[in-house]
């Protein structure tokens, strides 16, 4: 949808929650999740969809010539591609994620040929008259590549190369094209304060007269941001000052437990409702805040093995995002809203709704088909624009 969340904006949603690591199964996962999503939320009218192909998927379909074809299916269907999530690389929905999300990292020649093909295809399929696009990608590695600084090295000379390539693609063809590194709970980029260090210490030092902040930007995804107890005007003003741009955001919710504003006869309860979102495919990054401190667990079954319930928990679950509660528990819903008042001003264009978690949901949240519960988010989010202090008028 065009102008959805502000003028000049592009609204859609993310296509990794769709199974399947194939060109053959992605171009299925279109013609009968997409259309299905675009009939319920926006009829007459494009919508955006928010384009994910593993590394395989992606290369076949260069090799195949398969790009143009992609772009008149696209169209005729009325869907707008306008931005690729790079980040998995793999297969997304194998039985386990974990970690493996996280590689290959920004120092692995692999993540930079991945992503140099998800340039080619996007640069392909954008509309002529929108001659912008977006690619997120993982916030360089998960946090252990900060104890070897070769690999850093490199993922900084891989950053810098293939901003160097989107420079040149914007030369030759007019086409702009930025790779928007996106913070998650336990890596590198974890945190506002560690974007800012890292353009600041590495990029910008060592750009070779690229102009950073137009092929370099950050993709925020709001449950991320919520999970890590950020506050968004503060986030927002750390990039601000930095000259660090949004290059596109992932409108997400996550799980939020207040224990301490329970009646003690429910905190068991909700744990164990909580303990009903334990599920082996992707990691839950999960982070829980006391009077006495912040800690912060690698995954849900570690903190539901070693933690009482106390204080305020987080997790990094990625739930339907027209929920603010589920039982007992709550949600970080309340974070899109104010991120969304926050960014409209700020020249942030593209934005898309990233639940990819539908599959792994427990029983009671799923729904009759996976194009309804995606057209429930898409049609409750445009249902915020009744409210002018949240966002701007709604278009088409």
């Amino acid at each position: 949808m065009h102008d959805a969340l502000g003028k000049g904006t592009v609204l859609g949603y993310c296509t990794n929650v769709h199974a399947g690591a194939t060109w053959e199964r992605t171009r299925s996962n279109l013609r009968t999740h997409a259309v299905a999503v675009k009939q319920r939320v926006s009829p007459d009218g494009p919508m955006g969809v928010g384009l994910w192909l593993s590394a395989d998927a992606a290369r076949t379909v260069l090799e195949a010539g398969a790009a143009e074809s992609l772009r008149d299916f696209l169209g005729a269907e009325g869907l707008l591609a306008y931005t690729f999530n790079g980040f998995p690389w793999g297969d997304f929905h194998q039985p386990i994620v974990k970690h493996r999300v996280y590689a290959p990292d920004w120092s692995d020649s692999d993540r930079v040929a991945y992503t140099k093909d998800l340039i080619a295809i996007l640069a392909c399929l954008l509309p002529e008259d929108s001659l912008e696009g977006s690619i997120s990608t993982l916030g360089v590695g998960w946090h252990s590549i900060a104890a070897d600084q070769g690999r850093l090295r490199r993922a900084v000379e891989n950053l810098l190369g293939v901003a160097a390539h989107l420079k040149r693609l914007e030369e030759a063809t007019g086409v702009l094209i930025h790779l928007d590194l996106e913070p998650e709970p336990g890596c590198y980029l974890q945190r506002a304060r560690d974007v800012v260090a890292f353009f600041s210490r590495h990029l910008i030092p060592a750009s070779r007269g690229i102009e950073i902040a137009r092929y370099l930007r950050v993709c925020h995804d709001i449950c991320h941001a919520a999970v890590m107890f950020e506050e968004p005007k503060e986030l927002f003003g750390l990039y601000d000052a930095a000259g660090i741009a949004i290059g596109k955001v992932q409108i997400s919710s996550g799980l939020r437990v207040r224990f301490d504003d329970l009646e003690e006869s429910d905190r068991a309860a909700a744990l164990g409702q909580l303990g009903s979102f334990r599920e082996p495919r992707y990691l839950h990054q999960t982070v829980i805040r006391r009077r006495d401190g912040v800690v912060f667990h690698e995954d849900l079954p570690d903190a539901l093995a070693g933690s009482e319930p106390a204080g305020e928990w987080r997790v990094h679950f990625h739930v339907p995002i027209n929920l603010d509660r589920i039982a007992l528990l709550g949600t970080t819903q309340r974070e899109i809203g104010r991120s969304i008042a926050l960014l409209r001003d700020r020249g942030v264009r593209h934005w898309e709704v990233e639940t990819y978690a539908w599959d792994v949901l427990p029983p009671p949240l799923g729904v009759d088909t996976l194009a309804e519960g995606i057209a429930r988010e898409l049609k409750w989010l445009l249902d915020l624009s009744g409210d002018p202090t949240v966002l701007p008028g709604r278009g088409t």
